[in-house]
């Protein structure tokens, strides 16, 4: 039986993914052709869906952008026998965008069954976990210690650090939380781990928990990912069934529970004590640190709160030895970032690379350019709190230390690119917006801050004392950065700021470019 691969990614999805695979279905029993339909995840490159995959002699080879009214010529044309036709694509893994990337955490993204469990462990998965039961937790946090794993959510605080801090706090109950409220504008990293390999996150949160002694896990998913709620219980279940999770796991002896919770679409809930403020049933408000959440967290427990990316870049650090992921990278930036192209970009989609690469090479070798065909002017890395950056500015190698060295910041990877046509003094506008709408209230340079700048960004625009204003939008911003309780109101200047500075023609300035 020839197997067929189609992607249920809700990018592939919402470009007819659904449709292709069902008329699939209809078309091969209307022509007597036994074939088995793989929904799989999506291999990231989103201008070629809806992709179709077909098992051949040859190995599997793609076509691509595939619509339900081209299902019938592709099989008359032999495409279950790996034949050509003028959607044809050959071997996805042989195209420089995807031959060119370091793929560690997506290594079966595109490849497997999200939700089998047997697809999962023929393609080396639980290996890191069967090699966790065999260690002292305190080997497991070296390992990852040892990766130079930084939280991948966007604050880069290292990974092994936050596990040794859970690890020695003494408590009868502890958590592992992870962050799946992905919110930041142009990512979806997160998503498309948990809907294209859900298992590798389940691997890693269970190793944490082996790691520093806790036996209960919670994934705090947004409740706009149906898709990927729906691919982590299914996953989470056939794990139970499987001994994967429960109270012995593996014969072990050893316990580990796991669950999902919805959010209810607050972006501030992506911060983590929000987070557990609001996984304890309570409004999202962010707390006071100390105490840090490593000690005193969820229910007051010590709690490793860690995002999807971090967790699931776990089980290949178990499996083949912290060394090894720490092999790829620069500086202190280690291992590899799954970095996420969106906006007027021609080949948008995820490319994960060893840190190192330029901003540069990203939006041009892989990236194509602009899908309008219009210079690129500003591009806006780390999501709606991130800086804009400019042309001079492309060469900056995607390493945490170079980015905060020009102000700005990579966090969770998210790229969303801009042409010529934008206007920045809009775009400054709506970071303080942004943050007006999504505050939640508890601290004032937030909650006060964002509004007036609002209303000083509305004044510089409208040419209304101009100097006097921009002076006072630079003070309101520096007040933000250095009182906001937490990054919402911290790093709403960032945009703002970089907006002002690196493209002032757009507020009516002819200053230089700071």
């Amino acid at each position: 039986m020839t197997r067929v691969f189609v992607s249920r990614d809700s990018t592939a999805l919402s470009l007819g993914a659904g449709l292709v695979a069902k008329t699939l279905a209809t078309e091969a029993q209307a022509k007597n052709l036994t074939i088995d339909i793989v929904r799989n995840g999506s291999r990231g490159m989103f201008w070629l869906e809806p992709l179709v995959e077909v098992e051949t002699a040859q190995g599997r080879v793609a076509y691509g952008p595939v619509q339900a009214a081209d299902i019938p010529a592709l099989l008359d044309a032999g495409m279950l026998e790996g034949k050509q036709h003028p959607l044809f694509l050959g071997n996805i893994e042989q195209l420089p965008y995807f031959k060119n990337q370091n793929r560690l955490t997506f290594a079966r993204v595109g490849i497997t069954d999200p939700v089998s469990l047997d697809d999962y462990i023929a393609h080396e998965g639980y290996r890191g976990l069967k090699n966790a039961l065999a260690m002292q937790q305190t080997e497991i946090v070296k390992h990852v210690t040892d990766s130079g794993l930084r939280g991948r959510g966007g604050a880069a605080f290292p990974t092994g650090i936050k596990w040794n801090t859970v690890l020695n706090s003494p408590a009868e109950q502890k958590y592992i939380v992870c962050n799946a409220d992905e919110g930041d504008s142009g990512t979806f990293s997160d998503r498309m781990v948990m809907e294209g390999d859900p298992f590798v996150l389940i691997e890693g949160m269970t190793i944490a928990g082996l790691a520093v002694g806790a036996t209960q896990g919670y994934i705090y998913l947004r409740v706009e990912y149906p898709h990927a709620h729906k691919a982590l219980n299914e996953a989470i279940q056939a794990a139970y069934q499987g001994g994967y999770l429960g109270d012995d796991i593996q014969g072990s002896g050893k316990a580990f529970h796991l669950e999902v919770r919805l959010g209810a679409g607050a972006y501030i809930c992506g911060e983590e004590t929000s987070l557990l403020e609001s996984l304890e049933g309570k409004r999202g408000l962010v707390r006071f640190k100390p105490p840090l959440p490593a000690i005193v967290g969820l229910f007051g427990k010590p709690t490793i709160v860690n995002n999807v990316i971090s967790l699931a870049s776990v089980p290949i650090i178990l499996d083949k030895g912290g060394d090894y992921y720490r092999d790829y990278g620069m500086g202190r930036s280690r291992g590899t970032l799954p970095l996420q192209l969106a906006g007027n970009i021609k080949h948008s989609g995820l490319f994960e690379a060893a840190f190192g690469m330029t901003l540069r090479e990203l939006l041009y070798d892989y990236g194509g350019g602009s899908a309008s065909g219009r210079p690129i002017r500003a591009v806006q890395v780390g999501g709606p709190l991130g800086a804009y950056l400019y042309d001079d500015q492309f060469d900056t190698p995607l390493d945490y230390e170079a980015f905060a060295a020009i102000s700005a910041v990579l966090g969770h990877g998210g790229i969303v690119v801009h042409d010529d046509t934008v206007n920045m003094a809009e775009m400054a506008r709506y970071a303080m917006e942004f943050c007006v709408e999504e505050s939640c209230g508890k601290c004032t340079p937030c909650r006060i801050g964002s509004t007036r700048g609002v209303e000083v960004i509305d004044r510089i625009v409208a040419d209304i004392d101009k100097a006097k204003n921009v002076e006072l939008l630079r003070d309101l911003c520096d007040t933000m950065v250095c009182g906001s309780l937490c990054a919402m109101g911290g790093m709403t200047p960032y945009p703002v700021l970089s907006a002002l500075n690196h493209f002032p023609e757009d507020f009516g300035l002819q200053a230089a470019r700071a």
